[in-house]
């Protein structure tokens, strides 16, 4: 089956699919509290890396104990397709909602056990083994998520309103990244860094109960999108997503990858760029990434409105093309004062609100109803090893090298460029919503 045929008939279906604007309301509100609170818990871990390196990776070189942590942090990346692959099979063959509510609970349980580990003095070389495990138990429900909120909002949506609602999933993602700022920022605040560096570190993933539970309250409360039909169940999903629709496969790979290897660059590597590489106090820094990141997250809804009216392609070139053209000024401007250093932070940030809303209404319209989960997961989790989970490592990594503060960006500029390939690889006349 070619794509344009594939991304036609999978809108068609959606047409018919979709709810009425109640439904996706709910949907909508649903999609962005999971996904707000499932990247609050998933993004702590790279705001206290900072804290939580010597920790568990000790040394008498800083950088590498963080180079080690960020190490971990990327681990949780690889393991993402597995998730995504395990409840997009749960998703296509027995329903969204059932899938969403196990990485909820999956990523709840991982959060609250991150918060009572112990550190390496207390338990060596197991504390660390520990550290890895969670992290991936983390990553294996986070692979889960995103692909079954897409495309669970993208199914309850009105045709015409794919975008606008579809922008609730990056507004809950980049929002928890908003929020973990926030509240390490307060934790920072509010203790000694001894404190902080004792136990102040774990109450923000101790924070993660809580919040998940209010999280399955609301999930239980949204109407079903997608009933598998006897005779259009799939052995296996995976499988006819890889024999079926490879071109939706790569265009959607080529697509995540560009919109989280140029996110991750800010959601993650930015605090850390700001206090390590350019040695500002790391409490002002996280008030700096809440804003940027925060400012960047509201924004989601206007860009979906945008979205609908000049068509997600385009929506999408103009981000692309943004990160290529102001990341590396906007990291050399960051250099002069703290100040300054968070409009430049804000300008980049603007960017991701045009990639992440295209991307993430963009993907499901590509890919079959009985499939789509798994299409959505499989091709958004392939883009995030490829260039998510190794942002933060690599700009960390590019710095040591080659003794550049701005060489980050070049990093960015290849992520955009994989992007540009993979969003003009699309036709414009399969659907009026992708022009």
């Amino acid at each position: 089956m070619t794509n344009a045929n594939t991304l036609s008939a999978g809108a068609a279906a959606q047409a018919s699919e979709s709810g009425a604007p109640a439904d996706a309301k709910r949907a909508a509100v649903s999609g962005f509290v999971g996904t707000l609170i499932e990247y609050y818990d998933f993004s702590l871990y790279g705001y206290m890396a900072v804290v939580i390196a010597p920790l568990f990776f000790p040394s008498g070189d800083p950088t590498v104990s963080l180079l080690a942590a960020l190490a971990v942090f990327g681990t949780a990346y690889f393991v993402r397709p597995l998730g995504g692959i395990v409840f997009g099979h749960i998703g296509d063959k027995y329903g969204r909602k059932t899938a969403l509510l196990g990485t909820l609970i999956c990523m709840g349980i991982g959060s609250t056990l991150m918060g009572l580990l112990p550190t390496f003095e207390q338990m060596g070389y197991f504390a660390t083994a520990l550290l890895v495990l969670v992290r991936l138990l983390q990553g294996f429900s986070a692979g889960g998520e995103v692909g079954g909120s897409a495309t669970f909002i993208s199914e309850s949506s009105p045709p015409h309103m794919k975008a606008t609602f579809g922008a609730f999933t990056p507004m809950g993602s980049t929002g928890g990244f908003a929020v973990a700022a926030a509240v390490a920022g307060a934790v920072t605040a509010l203790t000694t860094p001894e404190q902080m560096s004792s136990w102040g570190w774990r109450i923000p993933f101790l924070l993660a109960l809580p919040l998940t539970l209010l999280c399955i309250w609301a999930r239980t409360r949204v109407k079903e999108t997608y009933e598998s039909k006897p005779e259009k169940k799939e052995h296996s999903p995976i499988g006819a997503v890889f024999r079926l629709q490879t071109k939706a496969l790569l265009q959607s790979t080529a697509i995540s990858a560009a919109t989280n290897g140029t996110a991750y660059i800010g959601l993650t590597y930015m605090s850390i760029h700001l206090v390590k590489q350019l040695g500002y106090p790391a409490g002002n820094v996280y008030w700096v990434a809440t804003l940027a990141i925060g400012l960047s997250a509201l924004l989601m809804p206007l860009g979906g409105y945008i979205g609908d009216r000049i068509g997600l392609r385009r929506l999408m070139l103009v981000g692309l093309i943004g990160y290529i053209i102001l990341t590396y000024p906007m990291m050399g401007l960051m250099e002069h004062s703290l100040m300054v250093a968070a409009w430049a932070y804000v300008v980049l940030m603007l960017n991701t609100v045009a990639t992440q809303v295209s991307a993430y209404t963009l993907l499901p319209l590509l890919f079959q109803p009985q499939y789509r989960y798994t299409g959505v997961a499989t091709g958004w989790n392939l883009g995030v090893i490829i260039a998510g989970g190794t942002a933060p490592y690599v700009a960390v990594k590019l710095v040591q090298m080659t003794e550049n503060k701005q060489s980050p960006a070049y990093f960015v500029i290849v992520a955009a460029i994989i992007g540009l390939v993979g969003v003009l690889s699309i036709r414009r006349d399969v659907a009026r919503s992708v022009t």
